[in-house]
């Protein structure tokens, strides 16, 4: 019996995330990088021996399976609608496009032809995440009461086209409802631009998630401390995931009553036993690679479905808009919102 000929794919952007995942994709298993699309690039940005070509076109002659978007945001649509016209299986760099009504068009086109597409929301293939999930799911937490996460840091000087919201923020939503099983039905926020840009570069905002469940996330570009925390509290404790270290620990409500009159008066649990879990910690680029090219192959995969990135999206929208008119924006009437 001979062997499966590898998949081969194409890579649509040279930035800083798109040579991240030329790495990736020229070592992945069962695959082969043939070619790389970017109009300004030169040769010397694509992994060795791999050809750069300027167009779309230009790429699906070489002959690929399916092709990675990795070019600035608004861009998505116009290459999205090209790939699938094409007849391409397409994995898109969150977040899927820079509105509700782009995400919108870009997954009819890919339905419609019965194409597999699917979104890089790489912080469903953190390791610390993928476990923290799947302790929630055994039901480890009890009843989840709150989501919270912070994502900080200095300024990317890559980003030029979104704000802090669509950048990052995208990162916390989706991975919220994720890790929930639930949907954003309301948010309120707050926004802050200091940097000089036409973008908001800082954001807090809190929301109420179906099944009774609140979160806030604290997300920006101006702070020297560079952090990447979620922090889900229920009935038994707290679970705190760095995604930046791929560590996540576990707070428990402590079983022994504290017998200090005066703390006793101000806690609503005490103090229990902290456990750091020993996790397999592979590379979430390379998880999500794998996902997606096994979705093509025909495999069952749990990639990010272009539905719940639109609807991500649909909550980042909401997000700029609470900040600007000043109140909450309700999520639940006939819109498509962020879930699993």
């Amino acid at each position: 019996m001979s062997a499966r000929k590898p998949l081969r794919a194409g890579l649509i952007g040279l930035g800083s995330m798109g040579r991240n995942h030329a790495r990736v994709l020229n070592s992945l298993e069962g695959v082969e990088l043939v070619a790389v699309a970017d109009p300004v690039a030169g040769a010397d940005s694509a992994p060795a021996g791999v050809p750069v070509v300027r167009t779309v076109g230009e790429l699906v002659a070489k002959g690929i399976d399916y092709a990675v978007v990795a070019c600035p945001t608004a861009l998505h649509e116009e290459v999205a609608l090209d790939l699938a016209g094409r007849g391409v299986h397409t994995l898109i760099e969150k977040p899927i496009a820079p509105s509700v009504e782009s995400a919108e068009t870009i997954g009819r086109a890919f339905r419609e032809r019965g194409l597999v597409a699917g979104v890089g929301h790489i912080e469903r293939f953190n390791p610390a995440l993928r476990e923290l999930r799947t302790r929630l799911e055994r039901g480890e937490l009890g009843d989840v009461y709150q989501v919270v996460t912070r994502r900080q840091g200095p300024f990317p000087a890559r980003i030029a086209d979104v704000g802090v919201v669509y950048d990052l923020a995208t990162h916390d939503i989706d991975l919220t409802a994720w890790l929930t099983s639930s949907r954003y039905e309301s948010v309120n926020s707050a926004t802050v631009s200091r940097s000089g840009r036409p973008y908001e570069d800082m954001v807090a905002f809190v929301g109420h998630l179906s099944g009774g469940v609140v979160t806030s996330h604290l997300v920006n570009w101006l702070s020297p401390l560079k952090e990447r925390v979620t922090i889900v509290t229920g009935e038994h404790g707290c679970f705190v995931a760095d995604t930046l270290t791929a560590d996540l620990w576990f707070y428990a409500n402590g079983s022994q009553p504290t017998e200090w009159e005066g703390l006793r008066q101000f806690r609503g649990v005490s103090e229990g036993n902290v456990t750091r879990y020993a996790i397999v910690k592979r590379e979430p680029l390379l998880v999500e690679h794998e996902t997606f090219r096994d979705a093509v192959l025909g495999k069952e995969a749990d990639i990010v479905t272009l539905e719940q990135a639109t609807g991500t999206v649909a909550v980042a929208e909401a997000v700029l808009s609470a900040a600007r008119s000043r109140t909450a924006v309700d999520l639940t009437p006939g819109r498509p919102l962020a879930s699993v």
